[in-house]
């Protein structure tokens, strides 16, 4: 299996995200380059495009706007609808909402300030690639480092993700509580992350890059990239 990190004008979780893939995991990765369409034509399905965190174009217009019309986004739906792994990390996760790949938007924090702080999150489904190695209701300390993480949706859209099991992850207290006050920027339904149908795509806006390995003390993290390179070699390669 291998990665490729697509780096915009703005990203600065790249070189992070590289780190773990290639240091951390030991994984083949490269970056891409956001004007190169053909930067995906050696990848498979049995591989993974990264958009990782960061200010695309400086957030103008709207987080993830613009990057969602960058040339390489043409090839990054054309891999995702073939049934590609897609992951996209806070920008990333607003580029893959602006760009249709998955549902909903990110809007302003509920308190309009930048929010960087370490969260927890409650496992809500693991039949995913990203979460099938972890227990239903596990809770995950992540980091998180956005102003417009409040995830929305309308109600139909919110009905669907949660019938089909696509909500991945939920803000939650140390303890697994999902409330008001454990809802750090105003997510409807306290929403950090989720996945499309085909659960080849995924959308999260804590960095789980952030805490993968001892040396920062917090290794949460790391059973994400576990679990999806165990899903590859359990059911994709075999």
């Amino acid at each position: 299996m291998k990665f490729g990190v697509v780096v915009f004008p703005g990203s600065n979780c790249d070189d992070d995200m590289i780190h773990v893939i290639g240091t951390v995991m030991g994984q083949e990765v490269r970056k891409l380059w956001h004007k190169d369409e053909n930067a995906l034509d050696d990848f498979t399905t049995e591989d993974c495009i990264v958009l990782p965190g960061g200010f695309s174009y400086g957030d103008y217009l709207r987080s993830g706007a613009i990057a969602s019309h960058s040339p390489i986004m043409a090839s990054v739906i054309r891999f995702a609808n073939n049934g590609g792994f897609v992951w996209g990390i806070c920008n990333g996760f607003q580029i893959l909402c602006e760009s249709g790949l998955l549902p909903g938007v990110l809007l302003g924090n509920e308190n309009h300030l930048f929010i960087c702080k370490n969260v927890f999150l409650r496992t809500e489904n693991t039949q995913s690639p990203i979460t099938q190695n972890m227990k239903e209701k596990q809770v995950l300390k992540i980091p998180i480092a956005h102003a417009d993480g409040r995830y929305h949706a309308d109600e139909t859209t919110l009905k669907k993700l949660n019938d089909n099991g696509q909500i991945l992850f939920r803000y939650s207290s140390e303890w697994g509580d999902v409330s008001g006050k454990n809802n750090p920027n105003g997510s409807l339904e306290n929403i950090a992350g989720i996945c499309n149908e085909n659960r080849n795509v995924f959308g999260m806006m804590p960095h789980p890059e952030r805490a993968a390995e001892d040396l920062l003390g917090n290794q949460d993290g790391r059973l994400l990239f576990e679990s999806l390179l165990s899903f590859v070699h359990n059911n994709v390669t075999s």
